[in-house]
Formats: C-alpha cells, sequence, structure tokens
C-alpha cells in the first residue's frame, strides 16, 4: 500500500532514492502533518479550557509545535532537492540533518516549558472538570497520532529520509504523552479530593519525561549523521562485490565512504593490481569500476590504484608472516601495501596495518610489537609501519 501511494505522488515512484520522488514523499508527510496538528491542537486547546487540564492544554501545544516542525521539513525537503551548484558540489541533501535537529530542539523546548508548568501546578493544584468531549477528543488524538507516526515511520525507512523518521518518533511519543493524559483525565474523576487534583502535573511530569526522551533520541540520531558514521554494511558489501567480479582486482583496502544526505554517497578505495600487468589495461579497468559504480549503486567512488609485486617467493613468505606476527596482537589487524626494498646494510619491510577502533593500544605501541616481532624473527630488516584505523 505504501509503494502504491509512492507510485501515486511520483512518476517514477520506484526509484525511492531520486530527489524527485523523495521530495514528492516528504512534502506529502509534511503537508498531511501541518493539516492534522493544527486540527488537534484547535480540538485539544478546547477540551483543555473548558475541563482547566494543563496536561491537555500542554498536549495541545506539543501539537501545534508539531505543526511547526511540519513546516521546517516541508522547506527542508524542498531545499534538498536542489541540484548540486558551485558552493555546494554535492547537492543539498544534508539540510535534512538540520532539519532534523530543528525538529529535535523544538521537541525539547516544549518537553522543558511542560515540567516547568507541572511543577508550579504541583505547589498549587486544582482538580479538573471532567468533559466527555475530552474524553473523545483525547481518544481520537491518541488513535491518529499512533498512524502518523508508524506511516511516518515506514514512509523515513523507505525513502532513508531522517527528517520523517524523526517526526515518526515524534508522533508516536505524541500518542504515547496523550494516552496518558488520557488515563489522568480519567483517574482524577474516580479520585478522591484532594488527590485527583494532583493526578494531572503528576501526568504532566510523565508526559514531558516521554517528550524529552523523543527529542533527546531524533537529536542523538540527527548528531550521528552530522557527525559521520560507519558506513552501512550493505553498502561496504555491495562495493567489495563489485570489485571482486574483476580478477584484475587482487584485494581492496583503504574503503572510505561519505554520505552527504541520502543518496548522496561519495566514497574512495585502494585497488591492488599486479604491477607486471600493462598499466594502461589495469586502469582501464578501474576506469569501468568507477563507472559502474556511480551507475548501478549511485555511489561516486575513486580508486586509487595499487601496484603489487606477485609471485616473488620470499616476500610472499615475509607477508604472510607479518600478517601472522599482526594477528597475534590483535586478530582483526590486516597488512597491506607490503613491500621490502633491499640495501647495503639492511631491508626496509614496508607495510600498512589496518587496525579496528576497538584495539586499545596506541598506534607507537603496534609500530613497536611489529618492530620487535620482524627483528626477532631477523635483526636485518627495518621496519616502516603506517597504522590506518577501520
Amino acid at each position: 500500500m505504501l509503494d502504491r501511494l509512492i507510485r501515486h505522488l511520483a512518476k517514477n515512484g520506484e526509484d525511492v532514492k531520486s530527489p524527485t520522488v523523495r521530495r514528492a514523499c516528504g512534502t506529502f508527510s509534511s503537508l498531511l502533518g501541518i493539516l492534522l496538528n493544527i486540527l488537534l491542537f484547535a480540538a485539544k486547546l478546547l477540551a483543555g479550557l473548558l475541563s482547566g487540564s494543563l496536561s491537555i492544554c500542554a498536549d495541545a501545544v506539543n501539537n501545534l509545535s508539531d505543526a511547526g516542525s511540519s513546516v521546517i521539513s516541508l522547506i527542508s525537503f524542498k531545499i534538498a532537492a536542489k541540484p548540486a551548484d558551485r558552493e555546494h558540489p554535492f547537492g543539498h541533501a544534508r539540510i535534512e540533518y538540520v532539519a532534523s535537529m530543528i525538529v529535535a530542539f523544538l521537541i525539547l523546548f516544549i518537553g522543558v516549558e511542560l515540567v516547568r508548568g507541572s511543577v508550579e501546578k504541583l505547589s498549587a493544584p486544582e482538580t479538573p472538570l471532567f468533559s466527555i468531549l475530552s474524553i473523545i477528543i483525547l481518544s481520537a488524538s491518541v488513535a491518529i497520532k499512533l498512524c502518523m507516526g508508524l506511516f511516518n515511520r515506514r514512509l523515513g525507512k523507505r525513502i532513508d529520509s531522517e527528517v520523517v523518521l524523526a517526526t515518526g518518533v515524534d508522533c508516536l511519543s505524541d500518542a504515547a504523552a496523550t494516552g496518558a493524559v488520557l488515563i489522568a483525565t480519567v483517574v482524577a474523576r474516580f479520585l478522591p479530593a484532594p488527590y485527583n487534583a494532583y493526578v494531572d502535573p503528576v501526568m504532566g511530569l510523565l508526559v514531558a519525561a516521554l517528550i524529552l526522551w523523543a527529542g533527546l533520541k531524533v537529536l542523538n540520531d540527527t548528531k550521528n549523521s552530522i557527525l559521520g558514521e560507519a558506513p552501512d554494511p550493505e553498502t561496504v558489501e555491495q562495493i567489495r562485490r563489485l570489485v571482486a567480479e574483476y580478477p584484475e582486482a587482487l584485494g581492496i583496502h583503504d574503503l572510505y565512504v561519505h554520505q552527504y544526505g541520502p543518496g548522496r554517497i561519495v566514497a574512495s578505495l585502494h585497488v591492488e593490481v599486479d604491477g607486471k600487468k600493462d598499466v594502461f589495461a589495469t586502469h582501464d579497468t578501474i576506469d569501468l569500476i568507477e563507472r559502474r559504480l556511480q551507475q548501478e549503486c549511485n555511489i561516486l567512488c575513486t580508486i586509487h590504484l595499487d601496484p603489487i609485486v606477485t609471485n616473488d617467493e620470499r616476500l610472499d613468505a615475509w607477508r604472510q608472516k607479518v600478517t601472522q606476527m599482526a594477528q597475534k596482537i590483535d586478530n582483526g589487524i590486516k597488512i597491506h601495501d607490503f613491500r621490502m626494498v633491499p640495501g647495503p646494510t639492511h631491508t626496509n619491510m614496508i607495510f600498512d596495518m589496518e587496525v579496528p577502533f576497538d584495539c586499545k593500544k596506541t598506534d607507537k605501541e603496534l609500530q613497536a610489537e611489529m618492530a620487535a616481532a620482524v627483528s626477532a624473527e631477523d635483526p636485518d630488516f627495518f621496519t616502516v609501519i603506517t597504522v590506518d584505523r577501520f
């Protein structure tokens, strides 16, 4: 059903990474959010004023802020769809991360204000009036917000949109918060005085906690996207699988993947090739790999060609020894760019070590341990080691 809706919103709806499709879906989600949140704000404000309930009024204001968040989302999708230009050569898709952060701060602001109001009311509690209209409005709000949350979560995952996912999280937390207000309204009706006067501010604090939790979650997810995260394992595997289709590619390393917003992936890697092969033929293969990655995977990739020595028994034997030495230090370490340069007094053994981030040893400690292990095997070898973390 969701795919049918996406196809209805955009002509090439199957391509969910297309800026046109993402903009159409994001615009629909934002406009729907603006309309429904304004209606919920008006209905809850009426119910809150009639019953004198702080938590219902606060819930109404929360819906108004959600409408504002949807306006921000609408603007962000319009900007994100703009093509690349001189100032922004990788496009404008990262504006969605900024929009998600603004939404997170709006959610947190509402939560803090609700805490303040609830604390004030605890010091001077008032018994809210019970209203059937309030019960109906709150029940309808829970159902609407739950549907909106599930819809936005599914849509956000489908089009890989941080801001739509943030909206989904916000809607689901709103549904829980409104549900808590509904329970408080019913419970206060049956509790004796003066206890019933404390239900509303206490439930206001609970609603505030739910709102603050949602805001912090959105903020944390967005922060990771802005700072830069480890690449998606599926993307890494996709690159490795395509490169492995070519027998000329003897190995790959130093793979870096950068995401400039959804659907804007830039990557670089080193591909090891036989140094004895014709450089023009090998370079043509590298060009072909880069072209396929862009056409088939939508990844703009730059590949560095690394010529290596093959069919050298002595070098191969030492490469294997050094790999075993490194894995005794940490099983996750990998060796690449291995070469030996003989001299009149000693031989330089030059290589890179790929070391996992969770290895606690410093680069200097790793270099010293490897140098000592190689020297113990043959004191005529000097090591020149570059440590790469991955």
